[in-house]
C-alpha cells in the first residue's frame, strides 16, 4: 500500500513532464511555421538573414537613326541601269598572202632599155647554184597541172631575203601571148619565202627552149642580175620553174 505522501508527489511529477511536453511540441510547432514562412518568403522580416535585393530591370534606350545626309523636300529614288557587258570581238584571222602572181606597171617604156651595161666585174646578183629547176607545182596544189609559171627567192651575200627588187620576165612562149613585159616584186609571194616572186605563165604545162629569160633590176630599172635563160615542159611534175638569185659582190 503507497504512502500517502509518495502518491501526491508522483502526480506532481507527471504533471511537470506533460506540461514540458506540450511546450515542447507548441515550439516544435513554431519553429516549424516560422521556417515554412522563410522559406515561401525569403524576404520576409523574420528571416535573420535575408538574401540580397535583386537590381531592378534594365531598361534598353532604343535609338532612333538619324539621316545626316541632305535629301531635297521631294526625294525620288531613281534607278541607275548597269551597263549591259559587250563581248569583245576576237580578233579576225589573216590568212597568209598566197603566191598570186603580181605584175607591176612600170612607169618607163614599155620595153625598158637598160641604162647600164654590164658592168666590168659583173653584176652583183648572180643565180644561185641548182637553178633554174624544174619541180612540181607545190604552191598551188588546188590547180594541179593547169598551171605553170616562174618562181624563187632573192637573197644578199649573207644569204639574208632581198625585198623590193624587180623581177623582169620576157621571152617568147609557143601558143601563148606574154603581155611582155613581165614584172614582179620580191618579197610579194611569201609562199616561196620573206624575198618570193612568181609568174603565171600558162594554166597548162608548155615546152619551150631557152625562149624565155627572167632579170634582176633595181628601184631605177638598171639590171643588177644578167638575163637567164630556162626551158619549160610540157610536163605536170616539172610545171614550175624555180629561179634563185644571190649577191655575190
Amino acid at each position: 500500500m503507497a504512502l500517502p505522501g509518495t502518491q501526491k508527489r508522483s502526480g506532481r511529477g507527471a504533471m511537470i513532464w506533460n506540461i514540458l511536453t506540450c511546450g515542447t511540441l507548441l515550439g516544435v510547432i513554431c519553429f516549424a511555421s516560422v521556417f515554412l514562412l522563410i522559406f515561401s518568403n525569403p524576404y520576409s522580416s523574420l528571416n535573420p538573414f535575408p538574401p540580397p535585393t535583386m537590381p531592378g530591370q534594365l531598361v534598353l534606350v532604343t535609338i532612333t537613326p538619324t539621316s545626316t545626309s541632305l535629301l531635297p523636300a521631294t526625294w525620288t529614288p531613281t534607278s541607275t541601269t548597269e551597263p549591259t557587258p559587250s563581248p569583245t570581238p576576237r580578233p579576225s584571222f589573216t590568212p597568209v598572202p598566197s603566191a598570186t602572181p603580181f605584175t607591176i606597171d612600170m612607169l618607163f617604156s614599155p620595153t625598158p632599155t637598160p641604162t647600164l651595161t654590164r658592168p666590168p666585174q659583173g653584176y652583183p646578183y648572180e643565180v644561185l647554184r641548182g637553178s633554174p629547176l624544174a619541180t612540181q607545182n607545190i604552191y598551188h596544189p588546188e590547180l594541179e597541172c593547169a598551171w605553170m609559171g616562174v618562181g624563187g627567192q632573192v637573197f644578199d651575200i649573207n644569204n639574208a631575203p632581198v625585198i623590193g627588187l624587180i623581177v623582169h620576165l620576157g621571152g617568147n612562149l609557143p601558143g601563148v601571148a606574154l603581155q611582155t613585159p613581165l614584172m614582179s616584186l620580191t618579197g610579194v609571194a611569201l609562199n616561196y619565202g620573206p624575198s618570193g616572186y612568181e609568174f603565171q605563165l600558162a594554166d597548162q604545162p608548155i615546152a619551150s627552149r631557152q625562149s624565155l629569160w627572167i632579170q634582176l633590176l633595181d628601184q631605177q630599172a638598171s639590171p643588177v642580175s644578167d638575163k637567164i635563160l630556162f626551158d619549160t615542159f610540157a610536163d605536170c611534175n616539172r610545171n614550175l620553174i624555180l629561179v634563185n638569185f644571190k649577191r655575190v659582190r
